[in-house]
């Protein structure tokens, strides 16, 4: 079927080429310009169209990023079934992941496949401990969904931390999607702020409980010294058997968004790339040097791109408390 899905796949997609255009056209537009008339990381809105499309694709069921995606208004999810038409219907014959989205092996993952590698792989470490945890705080939440899914169900309890307008966007379009937070509980949080800690332990969250800390896609945009003390202090809020799923990214990727265009395109919404990581040489190191430094044990982790001769780009982590 695969041969089948090339042979429809190659000239739909050149007589599709203008409609492709215009939803990448009309995705980009409300990604960028729409974002930052509304004063909203776009990069966010990156992030949920990759779940919606391993969802509309088979690969990963996620209904609350689905339905999210529909109704934010800096997002279109015309422009993205325009885009991805030929490949979904090519996808369908195939019966199989064909060309885009796939997850391929961690070593030769790139950055055309990060978000869905990085979304199965943190699937993987929250499941691993989902049966042993008590709360479950999403830091620096965006538009995550996993607290709407399958996490609903279990009797943990749940948190959103974010800076305060990006939270009162998202709580205004979960409600629009009809979407059920009645079990989230939303924290104003900044981490910059080396005192963000005191906004989530004032509210009913508790220190001496088992905790996942989901902190995805986060500390690239952070100084090393906000990473280092939000470690610090999840650290000493956390309860011993408490882990932290967060990735860290290497030098060469922060590196290359600074060139101009990437970096105009982060700056339409104030955002930039900051703390990277030297994975070009022994990366295993580098990470359990970070980690330790920060009075935490390394537990599972998978580095993602390590065939490159550069390097892994990121490592999707668990931290032990």
């Amino acid at each position: 079927m695969i041969a089948l899905a090339w042979l429809v796949y190659i000239p739909l997609q050149i007589l599709w080429l203008p409609m492709s255009l215009l939803g990448v056209i009309w995705v980009a537009y409300k990604q960028i310009v729409v974002s930052k008339r509304m004063g909203v990381s776009q990069t966010a809105v990156e992030i949920i169209n990759g779940r919606w499309t391993l969802d509309v694709f088979g690969l990963r069921r996620d209904e609350p990023a689905r339905k999210l995606a529909s109704v934010i208004p800096n997002n279109s999810i015309t422009g993205l079934c325009l885009t991805l038409f030929p490949l979904w219907l090519a996808r369908q014959i195939a019966s199989e992941p064909f060309l885009y989205p796939t997850v391929p092996s961690p070593e030769k993952a790139g950055l055309a496949n990060l978000v869905p590698s990085r979304t199965m792989e943190f699937d993987e470490l929250i499941s691993a401990n989902s049966d042993t945890t008590d709360q479950f705080v999403v830091l620096g939440a965006g538009l995550d969904t996993r607290a709407y899914g399958a996490l609903t169900q279990s009797t943990a309890s749940l948190f959103e931390l974010d800076q305060n307008a990006m939270q009162a966007y998202k709580r205004e379009h979960l409600a629009k999607a009809g979407i059920d937070t009645t079990k989230v509980q939303f924290v104003e949080a900044d981490f910059a702020d080396p005192d963000w800690i005191t906004a989530l332990v004032a509210t009913s969250y508790d220190p001496k409980k088992r905790t996942i800390f989901l902190w995805e896609g986060v500390t690239l945009y952070l100084s090393e010294s906000a990473v280092q003390n939000t470690l610090v202090a999840l650290k000493s809020h956390g309860a011993k058997g408490s882990v932290v799923v967060a990735d860290f990214y290497s030098q060469h990727f922060v590196n290359m968004s600074k060139g101009k265009a990437v970096n105009n395109l982060l700056e339409a919404t104030g955002e930039s790339l900051n703390l990277g990581l030297d994975f070009s040489n022994d990366a295993e190191a580098v990470l359990r040097a970070f980690i330790s430094s920060q009075g935490l044990a390394l537990g599972r982790h998978q580095f993602l791109g390590a065939g490159d001769k550069k390097g892994p780009f990121i490592v999707i982590a668990e931290l032990l408390i």
